[in-house]
């Protein structure tokens, strides 16, 4: 009794904690700007069903893709064991669902098991890659030590729950064997039958064995669920709302803004009566210009650099880091949250995203071919983040590059970004 009160008062605790941490990660997304995804449920659906559940876009590094499969099935399969964990750890029964199922928990079992020994080598390979090798991609100016260690971390973390796991059922295996006490027998045990010699023989001692490591598994879930929302890896609940909401226009079709439509609207026709529209800065300076899927865009990505790495302005060595970009808008936004939290929603720190965190040079540097977005593999846009704060320089502030200035110019005076005339376009034919 005094084991189902200890572990009910630490999961409750935990569901609790989680629970106040992602409403605050909430409350920070809904501090953008409103906008409409709900159209297109279906579509949205299919998109959501292909690109998050599927994984999809992952298969372009086939490696990484078998490796991410093994943890992604994994986390979400051996997760259903962790439901009988919890009933037994209320109500201090032991492998509740044995009787039940028969001998389909035998073989359950057996696939959990399997799943454990692919996440481990999927895990020991992204540590390798990560730290051995020392992939290129996991390396810049945005990834310093918080990153780097929050991704091993996770995967240290991990091997932890599926040893743990692992080591549970051999000493489970082993006390059916001796046929003792509660540890009724309940199929094969193909991975960890073999850690079996590896354990002792006394019951006493597996008795130990197994309930620590009972313990460190479900602990290690538990805490694991509560890092989420300070980790990169709150993708694994993000990834999916993320996709759903998708932008399903061409990527790179802008998004007019009403306020500027009602104008050019005006000036075309007299008699046009405008929207009622309040008046708001023309583009993005802060994240609370941004829009809340822009915000929740930030929080789901996953720092995996494939943004980067296919980014051709830096390829060529300039500044701009799709990572970086979304990187620091998380950071800023969980600031501007934090701030919240303290002062009030009030407050003002007198800091923006614009140049406290994104310089003007990362954001000129874009070439807008979408390439970030392509490559990403839970449609994160960080184009749209970067066009709306180069609009807040050039319609707010008139800060644009003198050659875009000029292309400015020639479009007012000749309907082309060139200098030439209209009259004068043709005369190259002459000779």
């Amino acid at each position: 009794m005094a084991a189902q009160i200890i572990f009910i008062i630490i999961l409750a605790a935990a569901v609790y904690l989680f629970a106040k941490n992602a409403g605050r990660v909430r409350r920070n997304i809904l501090l953008g700007k409103p906008e409409d995804r709900s159209d297109q449920l279906a579509k949205r659906f299919m998109v959501m069903l292909k690109v998050a559940f599927g994984q999809s876009k992952m298969g372009k590094r086939p490696l990484a893709a078998v490796m991410h499969f093994f943890i992604y099935v994994g986390f979400i399969i051996i997760n259903l064991e962790v439901l009988e964990i919890m009933i037994d750890g209320v109500f201090g029964s032991h492998r509740i669902f044995a009787a039940p199922l028969g001998s389909l928990y035998g073989l359950l079992i057996g696939g959990f098991e399997i799943l454990a020994i692919l996440v481990l080598v999927a895990c020991l390979v992204f540590l390798a890659r990560r730290n051995v090798i020392r992939l290129k991609r996991f390396t810049g100016v945005e990834m310093t030590t918080w990153p780097r260690s929050d991704a091993n971390y996770i995967l240290i973390t991990e091997i932890i729950l599926m040893t743990a796991f692992l080591t549970m059922n051999a000493a489970d295996h082993k006390l059916q064997l001796l046929h003792y006490g509660h540890y009724i027998e309940t199929g094969k045990f193909p991975i960890s039958r073999l850690l079996s010699p590896l354990l002792p023989e006394g019951p006493a001692t597996l008795v130990i064995t197994e309930r620590v490591c009972w313990w460190l598994h479900i602990a290690g879930i538990l805490s694991f669920l509560n890092y989420l929302p300070y980790s990169k890896h709150f993708h694994i609940l993000l990834a999916f709302p993320n996709t759903y909401y998708s932008k399903l226009q061409p990527k790179g079709e802008f998004d007019n803004m009403p306020v500027v439509t009602n104008e050019v609207k005006a000036m075309l026709d007299p008699s046009f009566m405008p929207e009622n529209i309040p008046a708001s800065r023309f583009g993005a300076k802060d994240v609370t210009d941004l829009t809340w899927k822009n915000l929740m865009d930030a929080y789901t990505c996953t720092e995996c650099g494939r943004c980067t790495s296919v980014c051709p302005a830096n390829i060529t060595g300039k500044l701009l880091s799709p990572r970086k970009i979304m990187m620091d808008t998380r950071d800023r936004i969980t600031e501007v949250g934090n701030n919240i939290d303290k002062f009030g929603k009030d407050h003002t720190d007198n800091k923006s995203l614009l140049d406290d965190y994104i310089s003007r040079e990362e954001l000129w540097a874009c070439t807008t071919c979408n390439a970030c977005t392509e490559a990403c593999p839970v449609n994160i846009d960080p184009l749209n983040i970067i066009t709306q704060m180069r609009r807040y320089i050039t319609m707010e502030e008139a800060q644009a590059p003198a050659s875009l200035n000029n292309a400015f110019s020639n479009i007012e005076n000749n309907g082309a970004p060139w200098k030439y005339s209209s009259a004068e376009r043709l005369q190259w034919l002459d000779e």
